[in-house]
């Protein structure tokens, strides 16, 4: 993905399509009118929520920072071009449609609720290929040739804690009292933020390495 621009910019299209239908159910509902089978979180939301959510977003990429310093893992980093921090941001809402939007138990009590957005943010951190990484054969489309390796390094290990860390706190945004109308827009607003802090320390340690 990372290397291959086309694909890339197939995913950007597709992200805006899926924004734009999310974004006639926003409009729809919040005129008092919502769609059958709306998207999740297609609901308004105060501006405390949203910039609690990025604040706390931002916490912990600082912590991130800090501790890739303070464990010396900083260069062990991965490098990445400008289109694919456009991405990075683009996946900011496809991963909150997906998690924070579909991937939980609602409206069964607290205890699915809670155990949900655990169970989901292992699986959220996992889809992230820190700890693992897949690569394909000779001819890319033939999967079963691929081979699959771990990496149990301290960076990696850090590196997916971070990742699951981030999916509390977005699962935390969806939920918390401040965002009474159940928005997944201080999520988008979060990860957002979240992702493109990522590009911008990236950018300033030099790991940002070229247009694409």
């Amino acid at each position: 993905m990372t290397d291959n621009p086309l694909l890339i910019l197939l995913t950007l299209g597709a992200a805006a399509y899926v924004f734009k239908l999310w974004l006639d159910d926003y409009r729809s509902t919040a005129e008092g009118d919502p769609p059958p089978g709306a998207l999740p979180g297609a609901t308004p939301a105060g501006t405390k929520a949203i910039l609690v959510a990025i604040g706390g977003a931002l916490i912990i990429l600082g912590m991130e920072v800090g501790g890739e310093y303070a464990l010396d893992i900083v260069e062990d980093q991965s490098e990445i071009t400008v289109l694919f921090g456009i991405f990075m941001l683009s996946a900011a809402f496809f991963e909150e449609l997906i998690f924070r939007g579909f991937l939980v138990v609602q409206n069964r009590g607290r205890v699915f609720l809670v155990g949900s957005i655990f169970f989901f943010s292992v699986v959220f951190t996992l889809a992230h290929p820190f700890l693992w990484e897949f690569e394909s054969g000779e001819q890319g489309w033939r999967v079963w040739e691929g081979s699959l390796s771990f990496d149990p390094s301290l960076s990696a290990w850090f590196s997916t804690v971070i990742v699951f860390v981030n999916s509390l706190w977005f699962y935390t945004v969806r939920f918390y009292s401040l965002n009474s109308t159940r928005s997944l827009i201080p999520c988008f607003a979060a990860h957002f933020a979240s992702n493109l802090g990522v590009f911008g320390v990236k950018g300033a340690q030099g790991f940002v390495t070229g247009w694409w």
